[in-house]
């Protein structure tokens, strides 16, 4: 019996595994967030999502810390895109085109099938272990068993592979023509679809995650390239603007992710381009070296005075080497310049609290504040004005925006806590004592399951 038992116990975990559905935004997803390379995204993203016929603010774009080469949608209209897609791509039209076929899948509704088949081939998978177990313990061989149950596995697992070809196959048609329609270019995506292949070979057939969740067959590939040859778009161009935010993003990735004196030999002095410099600000601040970068920085903003991203660099750099005041002055021109810009906005509220003056802090709530109004699912923005708050003497405004972040981060018990705390403390029916209502009415029936 042990040989068995332990032949079941591994195919159940494989069950598992199979039946996994896509990643959502998951907390095991190391998500990051920058204000510049968003704006780009949603700049690129924009006639896409307005060709496919659906809101631009209703899909979410979400950037994934990941050197694997892998973009995905999720349930709630969310697109992710992974940093290293981001760096190996060679142009914006190339990302434009992975938006593209990403947007297929949400307006094509394949995350509801894909769900609805997983659950079929799951139970097909579950059956067939079922029917191996009876038949080895019937037999007392578990030989037999291990046959019954990989040939129903293996049937599963193919018919959901030909389930993804054909989504990954409708994706690229309507991708295809989203790009017509928003007058793009669809060489970026025949291009892209080409620098997997070429990685591919080079590697001696080892597989991008982007083509194991994304499977290129021939087919597919010759129908980019067809539509390429005959589309009236494809020679038509991106914005000259669009190619200068690729190459900041590509540099400012590399310069954030890579070890800095890899960033400096791909980046060095030679090369004195915009984005080049930008990276290397970056790297030196890293290292750090602070005079260094400022001084990259500050050679940038002299040609750029109103680029609100290189005073928020700035910032950025004074605050995290002490220097408050001065990182106070590069924020507040950044959001002077930017002001729809959110996480600007809490990069000057972490400053002003840093600070600490009263002046500072009123500064910091009612710019954190704002964030929060704009962008009511900002956990960042809710978590210090909570600081804000408390700091300013206001403690009850304090536990609710922690409630809020609570809420937002999935720490059900947390908002419980604090959300009732400022239920008693709150002016009863004011927006701020219902508001800790609703939370504590959203998680006490979630709070008892747990």
């Amino acid at each position: 019996m042990r040989p068995m038992r332990s032949l079941l116990c591994g195919l159940f975990a494989a069950c598992l595994a199979f039946s996994a559905a896509p990643p959502s935004e998951a907390r095991s997803l190391n998500l990051v967030r920058d204000a510049e390379i968003e704006e780009t995204l949603r700049l690129y993203a924009k006639p896409v999502f307005e060709a496919a016929g659906v809101s631009s603010e209703s899909i979410r774009l979400h950037l994934v810390n990941s050197d694997q080469v892998n973009a995905f949608v999720s349930n709630g209209m969310r697109i992710f895109l992974n940093t290293g897609l981001l760096r190996i791509s060679e142009n914006p039209s190339q990302v434009i085109g992975v938006i593209a076929h990403e947007t297929g899948h949400i307006a094509g509704g394949h995350l509801a099938r894909l769900k609805d088949e997983i659950e079929t081939r799951t139970t097909q998978a579950i059956l067939s272990t079922a029917l191996g177990a009876a038949a080895g313990i019937a037999t007392g061989d578990p030989r037999v068993a291990q046959a019954v149950i990989s040939g129903g596995v293996t049937l599963a697992e193919r018919g959901l592979l030909r389930h993804s070809r054909t989504d990954e196959s409708a994706a690229d048609q309507a991708a295809l023509l989203y790009l017509d329609r928003a007058r793009f270019s669809s060489r970026g995506l025949m291009e892209f679809l080409e620098i997997l292949e070429h990685r591919e070979t080079i590697a001696g057939g080892a597989q991008d995650l982007y083509r194991r969740t994304h499977p290129l067959t021939d087919d597919r590939v010759r129908t980019v390239r067809d539509h390429a040859a005959n589309s009236p778009w494809t020679d038509r161009d991106v914005p000259p603007d669009f190619y200068r935010r690729h190459a900041r993003m590509v540099a400012k990735l590399d310069g954030f992710l890579d070890p800095p004196e890899k960033t400096l030999a791909r980046y060095d002095a030679a090369d004195t381009g915009e984005a080049a410099r930008y990276a290397r600000a970056i790297a030196f601040y890293r290292i750090p070296d602070l005079d260094k970068a400022l001084a990259v920085i500050g050679g940038l903003i002299a040609e750029a005075p109103d680029d609100p991203y290189f005073h928020e660099l700035r910032g950025q750099m004074l605050f995290e080497n002490g220097r408050g005041a001065e990182a106070l002055d590069s924020y507040r021109e950044a959001v002077r310049i930017a002001p729809h810009a959110g996480l600007i906005r809490v990069g000057l509220g972490r400053a002003a609290i840093e600070a600490g003056t009263r002046d500072a802090l009123d500064e910091a709530v009612r710019n954190l504040r704002e964030v929060a109004r704009r962008s009511p699912r900002s956990a960042g923005a809710w978590y210090w004005l909570g600081i804000a708050e408390g700091r300013s003497g206001r403690p009850a405004l304090a536990d609710l925006a922690l409630a809020e972040h609570a809420l937002l981060t999935g720490d059900i018990r947390r908002a419980a806590a604090l959300a009732g705390r400022a239920v008693r403390k709150l002016p009863e029916n004011t927006a701020d004592w219902h508001r800790a209502r609703d939370i504590l009415n959203r998680v006490r029936p979630r709070k008892a399951t747990e």
